[in-house]
C-alpha cells in the first residue's frame, strides 16, 4: 500500500492518519509500535496533525439503533430564499437541529440534503414541522430501509 501524496504530509503522517481514522482510541505506545516511532515522537506528530487541521476531532461512533433511533431518513429540501444573510440563518438553524446528522448544500433539483436520525415516525413528523417553519418551499423525505455501508474512513492510502 502506497500512501497518496500531500505537500505537507510525509508517508509516516499518512500512515498515522490512516490508523487513527480507523481506530482513534489506539494508544500512542501502540500507534508508535505500528509505525516504528517512540510514543513521545508519535504524540508530537499527532499534536502537529491536529494543530495543522488534518485531524478535526476524535469521537466515539454510537450505535443509533441500540440507542432507539430506528428511523434514518434523507430529507431533500428546497428554499426560495436568495439573500445571503437569510440563507446563513437557515443554515445555522439546520446546524442547530440535533436530529440532523449531516447537511450538504447541493446543485440540481434540491438545495440541500439532510441525513436525519429519528426515533420513530412521530419524531420524524415533528422534525418535518420544524423544517416547515424555516421557510422551506419543498421537502422530499426518503426512508433508509437498511444500511449497506457506513464509513468515515477516507481513502488516503492507495491500495494498488
Amino acid at each position: 500500500m502506497e500512501p497518496t501524496s500531500d505537500k505537507n504530509l510525509d508517508n509516516l503522517d499518512l500512515v498515522i492518519l490512516d490508523i487513527l481514522q480507523r481506530s482513534s482510541d489506539i494508544s500512542n505506545a501502540e500507534l508508535g509500535r505500528r509505525v516504528n516511532l517512540s510514543p513521545p515522537a508519535t504524540h508530537a506528530r499527532i499534536k502537529r496533525l491536529v494543530s495543522e487541521g488534518y485531524i478535526n476531532r476524535q469521537v466515539a461512533i454510537l450505535d443509533q439503533e441500540k440507542l432507539g433511533f430506528d428511523l434514518l431518513s434523507f430529507v431533500f429540501i428546497s428554499t426560495d430564499i436568495h439573500h445571503a444573510e437569510k440563507l446563513e440563518v437557515l443554515e445555522q438553524n439546520l446546524v442547530d437541529m440535533p436530529e440532523v446528522l449531516e447537511c450538504q448544500c447541493l446543485t440540481g433539483e434540491f438545495d440541500y440534503i439532510l441525513k436525519v436520525a429519528n426515533k420513530d415516525r412521530r419524531d420524524l413528523e415533528t422534525f418535518i414541522r420544524k423544517l416547515n417553519k424555516l421557510g422551506i418551499s419543498r421537502i422530499q423525505t426518503t426512508l433508509a430501509l437498511r444500511e449497506v455501508k457506513q464509513s468515515t474512513v477516507l481513502p488516503i492510502i492507495d491500495s494498488k
